[in-house]
């Protein structure tokens, strides 16, 4: 009897390499070779394809995906019924959400959605757009864009609806943005009779836990320190803890060892301040996972 095996889609284009580094930092090591649709994964009990983040939640709905990653954009873009599992805040080239914005040339006299009755609006996110105008009571004709987007206006259309991380393309392309039509962020998404299967479920579940606990370390390191116990409370006045930080008695009773989860970018401040406040013997290490 063959072995039972969980089919995962891992999102293939911008998505793809900041997932599969996730992944990565949550034990598992995915190979994808640029060629194959089915990379390789060193779990036995997963069978991986990538698929692009717009088509996911298709096939997801479908059962030809158990589960899969993809921005809940287009899942809301779809209209399919999928079970989101997890919310996973990480894109591209950041740890934020991305957002899908409204956009006209720089020059342009447009102020407002409200004032683009009756124009041309080029997106992908075709659905999301109509149904954003629509609630507006702005009729616009909203066409599908095949990609270079940010290009299109003033020529091709009066404004655009685009996906930005930090709006550098939209600024190098004389863009200026009018409002934000949505927020988004990559899901773990799951077909629905998958998750209703106690193996498939642990294992979403188990995934789930180990991707969001490499999230949670992303940019932060642990601490540990020693303190004399008649230093201990300037100590733990100057550290910004994710939680209260653990202190364990030493063998010498009159000292105590700090061992916490800081921010990286804050180091620098505050090893100084913890030297300076009695701590010693300082030791940074990396994380893979925090779990909570």
């Amino acid at each position: 009897m063959a072995a039972v095996k969980l089919k995962l889609g891992i999102p293939k284009g911008s998505l793809q390499d900041a997932t599969i580094a996730l992944f990565e930092n949550a034990g598992w090591h995915i190979y994808a070779n640029g060629r194959s649709y089915f990379p390789g994964v060193d779990d036995s009990e997963l069978e991986c394809m990538l698929i692009r983040a717009q088509e996911m939640a298709r096939y997801v709905e479908k059962g030809v995906l158990d589960a899969g990653l993809t921005g809940i954009d287009w899942v809301v873009e779809s209209g399919l019924d999928v079970v989101s599992v997890t919310s996973l805040t990480y894109s591209k080239a950041t740890r934020t959400k991305v957002r899908w914005v409204l956009a006209v040339p720089e020059d342009s006299p447009f102020e407002k959605a409200e004032e683009l009755s009756g124009k041309v609006i080029a997106t992908e996110l075709v659905e999301v757009t109509k149904n954003y105008f629509a609630s507006k009571n702005v009729p616009v004709k909203v066409e599908f864009s095949w990609g270079a987007t940010e290009v299109k206006p003033p020529m091709l259309a009066d404004a655009i609806v685009e996906v930005t991380e930090t709006g550098s393309s939209l600024r190098a392309n004389r863009l200026r943005i009018i409002d934000t039509v949505m927020e988004s962020e990559t899901h773990l998404i799951a077909n629905r009779a998958a998750y209703e299967d106690p193996w498939k479920k642990q294992k979403i579940d188990n995934i789930s836990l180990m991707l969001n606990g490499a999230i949670a370390a992303k940019g932060r390191v642990g601490l540990m320190m020693n303190v004399e116990k008649k230093n201990l409370d300037k100590v733990l006045a100057m550290l910004p803890a994710l939680d209260s930080p653990t202190i364990s008695t030493l063998s010498d009773a009159g000292w105590a060892a700090l061992n916490t989860v800081l921010e990286e970018s804050v180091l620098r401040d505050v090893i100084p301040k913890l030297k300076s406040a009695g701590a010693t013997g300082i030791v940074e290490y990396p994380l893979n996972k925090i779990v909570l």
